[in-house]
């Protein structure tokens, strides 16, 4: 088995790893508001697989096929690039509930996105 081609993959799953804790430990809450995350998710998915593949049809840039699954969307984009820009966004917004928990109160909560005061 070529584990080069989990290269990028590893990466992805460290970084869940690294953070899903926070959903559990400091209660981030944000599995249990599954709407919000797709809506924060997808603004970011859209426009940057539509550069990707841009620029890889374009051969502005291109990945190392040994350290990828192999596995393309259209345009040659990789599956790999495409859990990259759902991987990072989710993480992102663990760390800044969970960070929200941990200062925030709720009488003093901060107050992000879709929130009303």
């Amino acid at each position: 088995m070529d584990f080069g081609r989990w290269s990028y993959v590893s990466v992805l799953v460290f970084v869940i790893v690294a953070s899903i804790w926070l959903e559990v430990i400091l209660r981030a809450r944000v599995l249990r508001r599954p709407k919000r995350l797709l809506f924060t998710i997808l603004p970011v998915v859209i426009p940057f697989l539509i550069w990707d593949a841009y620029a890889i049809t374009q051969g502005h840039w291109y990945f190392d096929e040994s350290r990828i699954l192999g596995l393309y969307l259209p345009a040659e984009v990789p599956l790999d690039e495409l859990l990259f820009f759902i991987v990072i966004p989710f993480a992102s917004i663990l760390t800044l509930e969970a960070v929200r928990s941990v200062k925030g109160t709720k009488s003093a909560r901060w107050l992000v996105g879709d929130e009303t005061p």
